[in-house]
């Protein structure tokens, strides 16, 4: 345990102390916020010499993943089933609606650009539901190469990374910033929970909290895409080598259980406004810490080093999102 702490400590320190200066430059500017200038130093820092000592690689990691999971568990003390309820069935189509259309538009998309099957559903499932995670998830399902997996990881962190930071100016210019919209716009389309909650918190607590919801209802329906897009792949003549057997703790995230479980918890008992104050509390700082680990970890050379063909994949569909969640939220909400 000792020796794990040394290992993390110089690069989580690094992102303390950048969160710090990040909670520091939100006061003097609180429309722009904390998580802001956390993460955008943190690309600066990360991009700098200094920034690329090995050195720091293990407590960037640490805080752009643990500590941001762990501040999403958290969250979920401060919310009841009723921000659940507050999305409602127009809420919950919106979700379904676009998920189901980037699914086909991504996969559709891909072909038209040549690439492999495989890479397509890959991407498909990381920017229908939430990135990593679910492209992690997919993988066996549709025995994927290591290859297309890497590189559909790649380009599925740097999409969301770009929307993460146009998103908010975005719901400023077309929603101002209305809560709901706006927690539709960022919670419906961004790739991962990270993202979604960086971005939120740009806008605003209000809508860093109900966009989590919205991510947190697609990440309900992970299941449902690995199967769907394992079908699609048995329909199109791949007989998977091997049966794959599912594991529930491998497609739903720890963070997930956790959020889901913290937040019934408070549905229930209602925890005192002391309690969920200080959670909340707890939760921010964790938060900010990890938006500057994964600004650290963000690499500008990465945006220009794969080519125009996945970069017109990528750009296709960030704008097909954003666009078609535009056309249902006015539809719907």
């Amino acid at each position: 345990m000792t020796r794990k702490v040394v290992y993390i400590l110089p690069g989580l320190l690094a992102c303390i102390a950048i969160a710090m200066i990040g909670i520091a430059l939100g006061r003097f500017f609180p429309n722009l916020g904390s998580g802001l200038f956390a993460i955008l130093i943190g690309i600066i820092i990360g991009n700098l010499k200094i920034g690329s000592y090995s050195i720091l690689k293990p407590g960037e990691k640490f805080s752009g993943s643990i500590l941001l999971y762990f501040s999403i568990v958290l969250l979920g003390a401060t919310l009841t089933f009723n921000s659940l309820i507050e999305i409602g069935m127009l809420g919950l189509a919106y979700i379904l609606i676009q998920m189901a259309g980037t699914i086909m538009f991504v996969i559709w998309l891909g072909k038209k650009l040549r690439f492999g099957e495989d890479f397509g559903l890959l991407m498909a499932s990381g920017n229908a539901v939430c990135g990593s995670s679910a492209i992690a998830s997919t993988a066996p399902a549709i025995q994927a190469k290591e290859s297309d997996v890497a590189v559909s990881i790649t380009i599925v962190n740097l999409l969301g990374t770009v929307l993460m930071i146009m998103l908010p100016v975005l719901t400023s210019a077309i929603f101002h910033n209305d809560v709901l919209q706006s927690s539709a716009l960022i919670g419906g389309t961004l790739q991962s929970v990270g993202q979604v909650v960086a971005s939120g918190s740009i806008v605003g607590e209000a809508v860093k909290d109900q966009a989590a919801v919205f991510k947190i209802s697609r990440i309900i329906f992970l299941v449902a895409v690995v199967f769907v897009l394992k079908k699609i792949k048995l329909n199109n003549g791949e007989q998977p080598k091997t049966q794959e057997t599912f594991q529930w703790r491998t497609i739903i995230p720890w963070y997930v259980g956790g959020f889901l479980i913290l937040c019934c918890l408070n549905s229930i008992f209602y925890f005192p406004g002391t309690v969920t104050h200080s959670i909340k509390g707890f939760g921010n700082y964790f938060e900010i810490i990890a938006l500057a680990g994964i600004g650290m970890i963000v690499k500008i050379k990465d945006l220009t080093r794969h080519g125009w063909k996945l970069s017109a994949y990528a750009g296709g569909i960030g704008l097909f999102q954003i666009v078609f969640a535009l056309f249902l939220i006015l539809l719907l909400l």
